[in-house]
């Protein structure tokens, strides 16, 4: 393989440093598709295992919750031990949690399995994109990098779908989880001959004050949208959740400001280029998690598609989203800067779901959920290698870390509300109208797409307002 950059490489050091973005891409890998794969093969392992109906949704949240809970602290601990040790040691621990969790006995074993995956997803997240950054830093090639890695983030939850229903159609659910080990173990040992032994920064300060208030906010969040998903907004749960969470974080925001060594540095996030990219990531999310959601249930509930023709049906998003990506984004991001990329790749998105507003129970394939994934999947790929590039863009060299770890949080908290509240509003939507059956159920999925353009529009709004430069470098602590 080769790169377009202009300046010459030995052969051996520019094919070393292609196959380390191939053990940073399957470990993301391994965080990605595990946020849906589970998805599918939920319901064989709840008739198996025995699991009751409140149980069942723990199966899902104990990873999303320890995930995003705990992925500012993975990025200090990244930053402080040495991204490649981080990225290896998660995907090992990640691939044991795996094989625990497919061996799994009860409802127990499988929860607090998952509850594990999380927890090492946290700690090897926040190393790969700042293992990329620190290893392919000229323009053009950056830009071809963060395409093909983006690809794996968009891409990889429709790819879990895909894996999900193959899996369990002609095996067993447990397979959605044994098939994280080889996958977990090509990562590691080809990690640790080609990953870069970057500069570990030990003085970084561990805050743990800050760790607790921050991943308790981000628990108390993520938790709350988990269980708004079943049981409403107006739970008395999910407000005491919301409450703590707003508490927790405002406390956060707070400690971060007055802090010698923050866990979270605000000048990673206050910069106004780089604050519109984290945004970018998060109603990004917001749409997309809320898209797949409605979109399997159209397909298998609705059309009556199998597990996994439905994931195959999700072909065309992936198809698009690689196109975009690694084409579009990587020839046009050096000449325009990333602002009119990002705001085209929100325009697209915008016309996928306004698309979806007119989704009906008769709605065909090729007539409406086509082109719709097509538009969807395009302008996810012009959206996210534009934000992941700039998030992490002059970010100092010791807090690289923690700026990657709130790229994936503010992923993973946009995913969480746009899964929460597009369902909330796709049921209330359907409990509204007059149809009946499939036809109420259609429209409550239109409904919600409207919403969620009107959310990415906003979005895009703001996003241009802030967008005005580039980031500016991070200073380093005197």
């Amino acid at each position: 393989m080769t790169t377009t950059a202009p300046a010459p490489v030995s052969t051996g050091a520019d094919r070393r440093r292609w196959w380390a973005l191939a053990a940073v891409g399957l470990a993301q890998l391994l965080v990605i598709v595990d946020m849906t794969i589970m998805n599918i093969a939920l319901p064989s392992a709840q008739r198996e295992l025995g699991m009751s109906d409140a149980a069942r949704q723990w199966a899902i949240t104990a990873y999303t919750v320890a995930f995003g809970g705990l992925l500012l602290l993975g990025g200090r601990l990244a930053d402080r031990l040495g991204r490649k040790n981080t990225l290896i040691a998660g995907t090992i621990g990640f691939a044991l949690a795996s094989a625990i969790g497919g061996a799994a006995t009860g409802t127990e074993m499988l929860i607090a399995a998952r509850a594990g995956q999380g927890v090492f997803a946290a700690l090897l997240a926040p190393s790969t994109i700042s293992l990329l950054t620190v290893t392919f830093q000229e323009p053009r090639e950056r830009a071809r990098v963060f395409g093909i890695f983006t690809v794996i983030m968009m891409s990889g939850a429709a790819l879990g779908l895909l894996a999900g229903g193959a899996l369990a159609e002609y095996l067993d659910w447990r397979w959605c989880l044994y098939i994280n080990l080889p996958i977990a173990a090509v990562a590691a040992v080809l990690g640790a001959f080609v990953l870069p032994n970057v500069e570990k920064h030990r003085d970084t300060p561990l805050d743990w004050a800050s760790a607790a208030l921050g991943g308790g906010g981000i628990v108390a969040l993520v938790y709350a949208l988990s269980e708004a998903a079943e049981s409403g907004f107006g739970s008395g749960l999910v407000l005491g959740l919301l409450g703590a969470a707003v508490v927790l974080l405002a406390a956060f925001g707070l400690r971060q400001a007055r802090a010698r060594g923050p866990l979270l540095p605000l000048s990673v996030v206050t910069d106004r280029a780089r604050g519109a990219a984290f945004l970018g990531v998060g109603i990004t999310a917001f749409g997309m998690f809320g898209m797949f959601l409605f979109l399997t249930y159209q397909m298998q509930v609705i059309m009556g598609y199998g597990p996994l023709l439905a994931g195959v049906a999700f072909l065309p998003f992936v198809a698009g989203n690689v196109l975009a990506s690694t084409q579009l984004t990587t020839r046009l991001a050096p000449r325009t800067g990333p602002r009119p990329l990002l705001l085209g790749g929100l325009a697209l998105l915008v016309a996928g779901m306004l698309l979806l507003t007119q989704l009906e129970a008769s709605s065909s394939y090729l007539g409406l959920l086509l082109p719709a994934e097509l538009l969807l999947g395009a302008g996810g790929g012009l959206v996210m290698p534009t934000v992941v590039n700039t998030a992490t863009n002059g970010v100092a060299a010791r807090d690289a870390g923690v700026a990657s770890a709130f790229v994936t949080t503010s992923q993973q908290v946009g995913a969480s509300v746009g899964t929460a509240t597009l369902n909330t509003i796709a049921t209330s939507a359907t409990a509204s109208t007059a149809l009946g059956g499939a036809a109420a159920t259609a429209h409550g999925y239109a409904t919600a797409s409207g919403w969620a353009a009107g959310v990415l529009t906003v979005g895009a709004l703001v996003i241009a307002a802030l967008f005005r430069r580039h980031p500016q470098v991070s200073p380093q602590p005197q």
